[in-house]
């Protein structure tokens, strides 16, 4: 099977869209089970500062499933990286500040090692390097939990969905939780459990050294996908500069349950100017 890249247009093929008309661009790439509109409490903000790239990850119910290839994108992350490389050369883009939200945090990070020159700076929100945990190492979830996802995937997608999805989005975030439901579950089932595989097997810890492109990691006080204390292991593991800031917040996306508090830590981390 051909990949995106190689059957061209990968800018069409993934949806993308482009705001503002700012000097400097920001790319945006949204997590597991979301779309693009996962930014949009966002985008009008950031809109104002940059030229704002958004685009659908090949898994979004908004893409033809014939994009995705589970023997392509199932083993590793290595799929979602050359598609992120592709993207950005089809758009001549590079020195972007680059902005990923859960497994397109790592993303950003592994095409960040191969071309350094497409970014100046990754912000890493919610993301992991490895979310099983290990020894000393606490990612949030055994494997018998993981396993245990992936069976109730299998067996009943909507069920499982609808459970995930508030616990997910955190306590007292009902919008955010029904937004990440209707999302998640517009997903084929085949591709959500493939997807998941992917993530949730993910260990990419050994890779955190080549990182050097600056990178600040953004992460909620509580999100049951992603310990506060990943955020600090990202950081003191990452072979270039890194800064956390943690938020006061719960859940897993705060770029939908509080959009402008996290608005105002990107205007210090990225030093917009009013």
């Amino acid at each position: 099977m051909e990949t995106v890249c190689e059957k061209g247009g990968i800018a069409t093929a993934l949806n993308a869209k482009i705001y503002g008309n700012g000097s400097e661009t920001l790319v945006l790439a949204h997590g597991y089970g979301e779309d693009q509109s996962a930014w949009q409490l966002l985008l009008p903000l950031l809109a104002c500062y940059f030229k704002v790239v958004v685009f659908d990850m090949v898994f979004s119910p908004n893409l033809n499933p014939k994009l995705y290839d589970p023997q392509r994108y199932q083993t590793d992350f290595k799929g979602y990286t050359d598609d992120l490389v592709c993207f950005l050369d089809h758009l001549h883009l590079h020195n972007t500040i680059y902005l990923g939200h859960s497994m397109a945090a790592m993303i950003g990070c592994l095409a960040s090692i191969r071309r350094p020159n497409l970014f100046t700076h990754l912000i890493l929100l919610s993301g992991s390097p490895r979310y099983i945990n290990d020894g000393r190492y606490y990612g949030g979830f055994e494997r018998s939990e993981v396993n245990e996802i992936y069976k109730n995937i299998e067996q009943n997608f909507t069920g499982w969905v609808q459970n995930f999805a508030p616990k997910a989005a955190g306590q007292n975030n009902t919008a955010t939780g029904a937004k990440f439901e209707k999302t998640l579950g517009r997903m084929k089932p085949y591709i959500a459990l493939s997807a998941a595989k992917t993530v949730f097997s993910s260990d990419f810890r050994h890779k955190l050294p080549q990182v050097m492109v600056p990178c600040t990691i953004i992460q909620s006080k509580k999100d049951v996908i992603v310990p506060q204390s990943v955020a600090f292991y990202i950081k003191n593991n990452v072979g270039g500069d890194a800064t956390v800031k943690i938020l006061n917040t719960e859940g897993h996306f705060p770029h939908l349950s509080a959009h402008n508090l996290l608005f105002r830590v990107l205007k210090e981390t990225i030093q917009i100017k009013n």
